[in-house]
């Protein structure tokens, strides 16, 4: 929750109107043919992430083995003779890179969703797996990868100090590890082609961003530095440097000081001047395309409602105009081998699934290679519509909703008439909601259900105003953004105002809570995942590697360290109001959790069982953020897909066979959903 890392993690016949009648007493429509399958949506995809090698030579893709998602290689040109050259049984593999060398695969993966990532690489000569940082109780990073270091990455670990990462050149064929920096005050690093440390960073006390230059970093345990710039509080979400052009003068700066959105620049660091390279007026800078060896810029990307990619090196232009005129949707180059011949290139839509495709520069001719879900081609699936709403004090939110499938005759964006709607919260809550392809907004329209998602205030990419507008807003004015998306639903009648639910995960699911506590009348049934309950309890038990940037978390959401921040957040947390909450409520929580502690979920609970109120936990023994295992996605969407059914009446398919293999208990409330007790009899 509240950050991302490089490890860096779907309803069909409508209801007739049942006007203002009792929620609670809804009957759900069971077992309709047209209902897709809940593993269809949820379940492994059959192939994602494919990347081409820097030679060209190979293609990979994460696939299932055995059902577990693992690194699949085969030759370029006959993907279809891939095979797996990793062997997770348990988890899945969900990150990985290819390394200069082109015969080496780069992965992470952590313990039950602790968080405390392993790097490990796969030889795909030797077909050997190396374990390269086992160390228990340790998170390790990957910084950098660099052509010019092709056998090595740079790699942070907070092994010495469970605060701080030390940086290690990491030699990914022996491997050797290297301390080059000990760090004891930095949170962040820019490191150069050449894998030269070029800046570093760490937060104020006023919430800001102090960089530094190095004066000496020869001896790894007594680097020197000197102030650089300082980012104030208000940009800090939205400005920062990203990689270096080949001669590593110039750094590409992306930067929103003196402007509202972060624009692209380049910054010379031997004079100290930048010059504006790309910039949207409504947008921040989404992405940057470089040439993979000359690192020349070549594109840029803007996202407001959607991918707006602007090229600047005419020498890819026609394969730009050539790819934009091949298929539907939002295109994206996401892997190209060193000599910039082959791009594999992924379209997303809102209504099919992701399309790969292999793209020669030099004959101008584009291969399909497959699909991510092979068996969603040809199903009835629900567009995304995104639309601009109106916050009460004039805030332009950028929203996204869908629509049963035939429940628009007109295509006006308005169903015939209003429907069950759940309001499906983003995480974060500095992060945003995208148009396209969406496993819950598909799952939810089919079985019936209008769905909207809102980039509140807080939300990133639409400028440093709208982030900076959520400031101290938790529970606040970002609440108020909800419901005002809410009564716009409902007066375009596209919802029903006395059945809507809410829904979220991290953030979302503290906006869950938000919604029964603050609004209790405005929400049907509310379903939380992993969401915080007590804002004090939630920063005071943040994990040790935050800490350094703890400024970010009490400017932004308030200071547990003073009376008057201690006091707005209490003021803030669902925790305060329960005896307020007068809906069901259905909380799903990973007992490893290492941003929103098991215990944010466990004093909720116990708070309702308190006062007799109805609440369905269900906690998952191997998770931690969300939900990895699909075996666990499944088990626990079959039970919300239960108990929304139960308290807005859209059709659900039975639990059936959705526990199998799912790790989990029901410490509280199973008999509050239907089916729920049953399955969990069968399966014990």
């Amino acid at each position: 929750m509240m950050k991302n890392y490089l490890i860096i993690i779907i309803f069909a016949v409508l209801l007739a109107s049942l006007g203002g009648a009792d929620a609670s007493a809804l009957e759900p429509t069971r077992n309709n043919s047209s209902l897709i399958s809940r593993d269809l949506l949820f379940g492994n995809p059959d192939r994602i992430t494919t990347r081409i090698s820097p030679d060209g030579s190979n293609i990979s893709f994460l696939a299932p083995k055995d059902g577990v998602l693992n690194v699949w290689v085969g030759p370029a040109n006959a993907p279809e003779m891939a095979k797996p050259v990793t062997n997770d049984t348990y988890r899945g593999i969900r990150s990985y890179l290819w390394s200069y060398t082109s015969r080496h695969i780069l992965y992470v993966q952590d313990a039950n969703g602790d968080e405390n990532w392993r790097i490990y690489s796969v030889n795909l000569s030797s077909g050997k797996i190396l374990d390269l940082t086992p160390f228990k109780g340790v998170r390790a990073e990957l910084r950098a990868l660099s052509i010019n270091h092709p056998h090595e990455a740079i790699i942070a670990m907070n092994k010495r100090d469970p605060q701080y990462f030390d940086l290690y050149k990491l030699n990914y064929e022996t491997g050797n590890l290297t301390l080059i920096l000990e760090n004891k005050e930095f949170s962040s690093f820019v490191i150069d082609n050449d894998f030269q440390i070029r800046m570093a960073s760490n937060m104020t006390e006023d919430g800001g961003m102090q960089m530094f230059l190095p004066v000496n970093i020869t001896d790894a345990e007594n680097a020197s530095w000197e102030p650089f710039i300082k980012i104030d509080m208000e940009d800090t979400l939205t400005t920062g440097f990203s990689g270096f052009n080949k001669s590593n003068a110039v750094s590409y700066l992306i930067d929103s000081r003196g402007r509202n959105t972060a624009a692209l620049y380049a910054y010379d660091m031997a004079t100290k001047k930048s010059t504006l390279l790309a910039e949207d007026p409504k947008s921040d800078l989404y992405g940057i395309m470089t040439h993979p060896t000359e690192k020349t810029l070549q594109a840029v990307a803007f996202y407001y409602d959607r991918v707006a990619l602007k090229v600047l090196d005419p020498a890819i232009k026609p394969d730009i105009d050539f790819l934009n005129k091949l298929e539907d949707g939002d295109m994206s180059v996401v892997s190209r081998t060193l000599d910039d011949r082959i791009w594999v290139v992924v379209f997303t839509k809102d209504n099919g699934p992701a399309r790969y495709y292999r793209y020669d520069r030099t004959e101008k001719n584009a291969t399909f290679l497959f699909t991510d879900r092979e068996k969603l081609q040809g199903l009835a699936l629900a567009k995304m519509t995104p639309a601009v709403i109106k916050s009460r004090d004039g805030l332009d939110m950028v929203c996204y909703y869908s629509l049963p499938p035939n429940s628009d005759e007109d295509g006006d964006g308005i169903p015939k008439q209003p429907l069950p709607m759940v309001l499906y919260v983003h995480g974060g809550p500095w992060g945003r909601d995208y148009w396209g392809f969406d496993s819950i907004h598909q799952w939810l329209a089919n079985r019936g259900y209008a769905v909207m998602s809102v980039n509140f205030r807080g939300s990133t990419g639409l400028g440093k105003s709208f982030i900076n507008a959520g400031n101290l807003e938790w529970g606040g004015k970002m609440h108020d953004d909800l419901l005002d998306a809410v009564n716009w639903s409902v007066q375009k009648k596209i919802a029903d105002p006395e059945r809507i639910a809410i829904m979220g995960g991290s953030y979302g699911g503290y906006a869950a809570l938000a919604g029964l506590t603050f609004s209790p009348l405005t929400f049907a049934c509310a379903v939380d995942i992993v969401g915080p309950s007590n804002l004090i309890t939630l920063l005071e038990t943040i994990p040790p590697y935050w800490k350094p940037e703890i400024e970010q978390f009490t400017k932004r959401v308030g200071d547990f360290r003073t009376e008057p921040g201690r006091k707005l957040l209490v003021e803030r947390s669902p925790l305060s109001y329960v005896e307020k909450i007068e809906r069901p409520l259905l909380i799903g929580q990973g007992a490893n959790d290492p941003r929103v502690k098991q215990n944010e979920s466990d004093q909720i609970v116990k708070a309702m069982q308190a006062k007799g109120l109805p609440v369905t936990y269900v906690l998952y023994a191997d998770e931690g953020h969300g939900f990895a295992r699909p075996e666990n996605r499944l088990s626990f969407y079959s039970i919300a897909e239960a108990f929304l059914a139960a308290h807005l009446g859209g059709s659900f398919q039975p639990i059936g066979q959705d526990f199998a293999g799912a790790n989990l208990t029901v410490p509280a409330g199973a008999g509050e959903v239907p089916g729920l007790q049953e399955a969990l009899e069968k399966r014990a």
